[in-house]
Parts: structure tokens; C-alpha cells; sequence
């Protein structure tokens, strides 16, 4: 009779950490940025609040193209790599590759639909929008247009300056 007490002492040492564990779908899960109370800092000013309406158009300017051009290299080019081929390093390490960001004909469903996706996301990109001001959302917009036209620009898309320079 005393070897079994040993035995019945080793399994309920083992068996009482079960005991206290749940297969965790119970639990409370919070988006940290929801909230004002639980964010690790305070918005930055102009960021849209979800589901309202973005901000206008901001006109094209060169200072725009560069502003966005910097937080394309910052925020998207990891994934996205510098051409927009969706081959960036963070896919080369692993990473589930995501669509190519201009096609040859340049269709991409419009700028709105860019800068929406951009705010919100899409399949497994997740939203920017606490992470990028709604005007340096549209300064990305319009680099991916430039780079976008920049990759299959021809001879007709050249200024005459430009064409004088050429060999």
C-alpha cells in the first residue's frame, strides 16, 4: 500500500496547474490604440477619427511628392520595397507578399480607395491610421502615382528639356 500514495501524489501535482488553465478565448482583448485612456501617447494632431471622412485633397506640389516619398520609405517600403513590387525585405525574411501597388495601366482603384486602405488596411495590412497624419496619407498617395508612372514612363512622357538631355 505505500508505493501507491507516492503516485497518487505525482499526479495531482501534475494535474493541478491544469486545473487553472482555460483555453484563453475568453479573454478581454483590447485594441490599445482605441482608446484615449490606454494609448501609449496622445494622437497626433489631424488624425482622423474611424470612419469619418478624410480630409481634402491636398494640392500637388514637389515639397508633397518628398514628404511622401520619406514616409513611403518609413511606413510602406518594408513590405512594399522602394519599386511598390511587394518584394520589400520584411517579405524576403518570411512575410506573406502583398500585392503589387501600381500595375502597368496604373489602375488601383483611385487615390480615395489608396489613402482608405492606407487608414484602415486591407487582407493582412493592418491600418496606419494612428501611425500616419491623414495629410502625409495623401503625401503617400501621390508618391505611389509618381512612382507608379515613373516605372513605365516612355519617351512621350518626357519634357523637351529633358528629351535634349537624352542620347
Amino acid at each position: 500500500m505505500k508505493p501507491a500514495r507516492p503516485a497518487c501524489f505525482v499526479a495531482f501535482v501534475l494535474l493541478l496547474p491544469a486545473t487553472g488553465c482555460d483555453d484563453m478565448s475568453k479573454q478581454h482583448r483590447e485594441n490599445p490604440y482605441a482608446s484615449r485612456d490606454t494609448a501609449p501617447a496622445e494622437p497626433v494632431a489631424g488624425t482622423v477619427e474611424y470612419h469619418d471622412a478624410p480630409p481634402r485633397v491636398p494640392r500637388l506640389t514637389m515639397a508633397l511628392l518628398q514628404r511622401g516619398q520619406s514616409e513611403y520609405h518609413a511606413f510602406c517600403a518594408p513590405c512594399h520595397a522602394e519599386t511598390g513590387q511587394g518584394d520589400g525585405m520584411v517579405v524576403q525574411r518570411g512575410f506573406p507578399a502583398p500585392l503589387p501597388l501600381m500595375v502597368a495601366d496604373g489602375q488601383t482603384g483611385g487615390p480615395r480607395h489608396l489613402h482608405d486602405v492606407i487608414t484602415a488596411g486591407q487582407g493582412i495590412m493592418y491600418g496606419f491610421a494612428q501611425r500616419i497624419r491623414p495629410d502625409d496619407r495623401w503625401a503617400i498617395v501621390a508618391y505611389l502615382y509618381a512612382l507608379g508612372r515613373s516605372q513605365h514612363a516612355t519617351r512621350a512622357d518626357m519634357t523637351p528639356e529633358q528629351l535634349a538631355r537624352t542620347p
